[in-house]
């Protein structure tokens, strides 16, 4: 009887993830999202934001299949791609650039030197702008509001409002505060199926640059910016579309550290 699992810790501007090489499928239901939930969970399991399998995939080099940490099947997770492209890297089954197949359709991923890699992110043709806000579809549906400044504000409670508000619909959404200071961009994000505040997100920082750009009314081929999250600088890169009606945004590029923090057995009673 199998009463360990092998996996992986890693680590992308501080969002982490429990990684499992499921190219030759373990032996559990990893379709149990209480199974997920208990590995995720930071008192009684390894502790993760996410749960993240790597799995062989017929026309990419390798598939995703991403868990939020309460155990089900989540949308997206920048991050987390870019933690699986680490994770792929140090298993010496990929070279330096190459795909990999998400919820979403199939991403681009760049392996730099010293921890760092990039990942491309999908067209972003749904924004809806709003009189205090930007909501955006990277890949995963976010909310994005300015606010003056990260310091003492309560992102846990006024995220929770926000994600669960039922503009949003049923599935809700991920809410960033982002502030534009003379010091730069800084960013605080609640996230869904975490339903709390995590030190980064890489799908609500490229929707953050996204309404930062929208906000100063610029029309520019290209456009490129650094945030500073709570675990660390990404960078978001894109093309906007200003020929239609509304902006759009193409060739959408997120890149930052991803690491891997430690390995091990997790052993079941």
């Amino acid at each position: 009887m199998i009463n360990s699992l092998s996996f992986y810790k890693y680590q992308g501007a501080g969002n982490d993830f429990v990684m499992v090489d499921n190219r030759i499928p373990a032996p559990f239901d990893f379709n149990t999202p209480d199974f997920i939930a208990h590995l995720c969970h930071r008192n009684f399991g390894i502790g993760a934001d996410g749960f993240i399998l790597l799995e062989d995939d017929d026309v990419a080099d390798f598939k995703m299949r991403y868990f939020n940490a309460d155990g089900n099947e989540g949308s997206m997770c920048g991050n987390g791609g870019r933690c699986i492209v680490a994770f792929a890297n140090d298993l010496n089954i990929i070279k330096k650039e190459g795909s990999f197949k998400a919820t979403d359709g199939i991403h681009l991923f760049k392996v730099h030197d010293n921890h760092h890699n990039a990942i491309s992110l999908i067209d972003v043709t749904k924004i809806e702008l709003k009189p205090n806000g930007y909501f955006i579809d990277t890949g995963s549906p976010h909310w994005v509001e300015f606010v003056p400044n990260l310091d003492g504000f309560d992102v846990y409670n006024e995220g929770k409002k926000i994600r669960l508000d039922p503009v949003f619909g049923e599935g809700g959404t991920n809410v960033n505060f982002l502030v534009d200071s003379e010091n730069g961009l800084e960013i605080a994000t609640f996230e869904r199926g975490v339903e709390g505040e995590t030190l980064a997100c890489g799908t609500g920082v490229t929707a953050a640059a996204m309404a930062y750009y929208l906000s100063k009314g610029w029309q520019v081929d290209k456009f490129e910016v650094s945030i500073k999250a709570k675990g660390g600088i990404l960078h978001v890169s894109f093309k906007p579309n200003h020929e239609s009606e509304f902006t759009t945004f193409t060739e959408v590029w997120l890149s930052g550290p991803a690491k891997q923090v430690f390995k091990g057995e997790f052993l079941f009673d």
